[in-house]
């Protein structure tokens, strides 16, 4: 025991008691987060041009952490709130990231042409290649949500030995099936475009109860002047194929699967994570957290986010942020042993002391 407490070296960068803050870093962290807009790149692919945003100088030794975002979304209304949230600085300071948006849906992207045919799941997957050469990345950590989740486990697949590491957030990695098919095309009939991406990324809980948050995403994409570049994109979503993927056909790297628990996608998410290696994948089920929980769970995903790149090896010695010792928190942790055994506890974070979560040779189910 005396050791592991050794292991973990715990520092405090900012006092907890008011008055103590350390306000000149608290500047200077305001003030880099308000004009880090990051550079902003198009890069020529085989099938079309992506536009891409790199944030932070390159730092060789680490992975870059490569995000894609979803359907009806683009980088930044999909990443903006996580990535910008002051205990996720903590990360992004040691680590350069990179945003891709998916060809057209960029803001100010050009408007496609009547008949336009737009890339494939596929052919947008084999895409990344190319930014990873253009960039001189070796390899990179995935952070993907709904489309963009499927995008990256598609390219992971496809490049295994370029991926380190995979956050999945409402991943649906199958095709779509007969009465998937049979609703979306009564879909058609009854609902515009815009309601039809909402139903993609919200709960029915949200939608039934018009939150906010939906209300401000369905004016921007009704508003959207590319619409039919959303469209196009949300067509080859639905015409994705089935990823295949089995214990035998698998991710070769660590994956962290996150879904809220009321969340569109939450069936697939589970199907997802019975198919994935026990022994490299954790799920982490959010409560309250509606169809996108990056946006309004930022503090958890952000806190799973630091846990999951320390088990890869990375921040070893971060500190825990203030959000997780000045509050407890309950997580109902399931471990998926070889076969059928299994067992469960109850972490409390303070009760541990901001220790680092069980090895990843063992599936962790948290519900948060």
């Amino acid at each position: 025991m005396t050791t592991e407490m050794q292991e973990i070296s715990i520092t405090e960068e900012k006092p907890l008691l008011p008055g103590q803050s350390d306000t000149v870093k608290d500047a200077e962290m305001a003030a880099r987060i308000l004009l880090d807009h990051g550079q902003e790149y198009s890069v020529e692919t085989p099938h079309g041009v992506l536009h891409v945003t790199v944030h932070g100088a390159g730092n060789t030794r680490r992975p870059a952490i490569l995000t894609f975002h979803d359907v009806g979304m683009d980088s930044k209304s999909c990443f903006s709130t996580l990535f910008k949230f002051e205990e996720m600085q903590e990360i992004v300071k040691n680590f350069t990231v990179v945003h891709v948006d998916a060809p057209g849906q960029e803001d100010g992207a050009a408007i496609y042409p009547a008949g336009y045919q737009y890339a494939s799941m596929d052919q947008v997957s084999e895409m990344l290649p190319t930014v990873l050469q253009y960039f001189n990345f070796r390899t990179v950590i995935g952070v993907g949500v709904g489309a963009g989740a499927y995008i990256l486990s598609k390219f992971t697949l496809s490049n295994p030995d370029a991926v380190e590491g995979l956050v999945l957030i409402n991943v649906d990695t199958n095709a779509r099936g007969w009465m998937d098919w049979a609703a979306h095309k009564l879909s058609n009939l009854t609902s515009s475009l815009p309601d039809q991406i909402l139903t993609h990324l919200f709960s029915q809980e949200e939608l039934s109860a018009n939150t906010e948050l939906l209300q401000t995403h369905r004016e921007r994409i009704s508003k959207a002047p590319n619409l039919i570049n959303i469209e196009l994109f949300w067509k080859s979503y639905l015409g994705r194929r089935d990823l295949s993927i089995e214990r035998n056909n698998t991710f070769k790297c660590p994956v962290m699967l996150v879904v809220g628990d009321q969340a569109p996608y939450e069936e697939a998410a589970v199907e997802c994570n019975s198919k994935l290696d026990p022994t490299t994948t954790s799920f982490l089920k959010m409560a309250d957290a509606g169809g996108m929980p990056q946006l309004t769970q930022p503090s958890k995903l952000t806190e799973a986010f630091k846990y999951f790149i320390q088990g890869m090896g990375y921040m070893a010695s971060s500190c825990m942020t203030r959000l997780s010792r000045s509050r407890t928190t309950s997580l109902s942790s399931t471990y998926s042993m070889e076969g059928s055994r299994s067992r469960s506890r109850t972490l409390s974070q303070s009760e541990q002391g901001g220790q680092l979560p069980p090895s990843p040779s063992q599936t962790m189910e948290v519900s948060c």
